[in-house]
């Protein structure tokens, strides 16, 4: 099984900024273990972003992401909480 490749969306790449240490190195984690090996794991999403799935980092924080198939690539969207700021 091919490894998948993980790029951040602009507003990820915020949102992992914002991150407390910890959950920056939950983020890490989630990605190298699952994101990378077998992403379609997470949740899948409904409303405005179905077709997207999530992983959660904490009870408020989760990471928001689409699967690209044919490219093997993963694409973060979000990786912060979802609840309001």
């Amino acid at each position: 099984m091919a490894r998948h490749k993980v790029l951040l969306t602009h507003q990820a790449m915020k949102d992992w900024q914002l991150l407390s240490p910890r959950l920056r190195q939950r983020f890490e984690r989630l990605v190298r273990d699952v994101l990378e090996e077998t992403p379609w794991l997470g949740k899948r999403l409904v409303g405005e972003l179905k077709g997207s799935l999530s992983l959660r980092l904490s009870y408020q924080d989760r990471i928001v992401y689409s699967i690209n198939e044919h490219m093997h690539t993963v694409y973060v969207e979000r990786a912060r909480t979802h609840y309001g700021e």
